[in-house]
């Protein structure tokens, strides 16, 4: 059991990372491009792909997490888990902010390819403030990595 709880859990960290780099990665260059329909299609896979990887992996996570601590019998309050923990919620948190400036980039950039215009000035606020959040919540789902590899004593 353990194996498997394992193998899943680092499985799905590793689809979780690699999906919001790959996703940041497409997004700026489609960005970089100025073409709203490259920016739409890059827009709408973005979203798919979230659905699809980052959500999943968003619940299969905790899930194998908690049944490994449950299964270690490892205390609650262990320094190194309570800091994964709450850096884990922060990058969820941040990136639900983010998903929603998604969704909204993927309309606005749906109605600037249909229109043959380019993207909207809102478009560019959203851009920005998706850049601000998405660093700090890919900083905070690494740091959770390396305190669930290292597993330091913080405290």
């Amino acid at each position: 059991m353990w194996f498997w709880l394992k193998a899943t859990h680092v499985l799905f960290a590793m689809l979780y990372l690699g999906t919001g780099l790959g996703s940041a990665y497409y997004k700026l260059r489609a960005y970089a491009s100025r073409d709203p329909q490259i920016i739409a299609f890059c827009d709408r896979e973005i979203v798919r792909a979230d659905w699809i990887f980052t959500v999943s992996s968003g619940v299969v996570m905790p899930v194998t997490g908690l049944a490994m601590v449950s299964l270690l019998r490892l205390p609650w309050k262990t320094s190194w888990l309570v800091a994964a923990f709450a850096l884990y919620v922060l990058a969820g948190l941040l990136w639900l902010w983010a998903a929603a400036l998604q969704l909204r980039m993927r309309r606005l950039s749906q109605l600037a390819a249909e229109a043959g215009q380019p993207v909207d000035p809102a478009y560019h606020r959203a851009h920005r403030q998706w850049l601000l959040l998405g660093f700090p919540a890919f900083v905070a789902a690494v740091a959770t990595v390396v305190l669930m590899v290292v597993k330091p004593t913080l405290w």
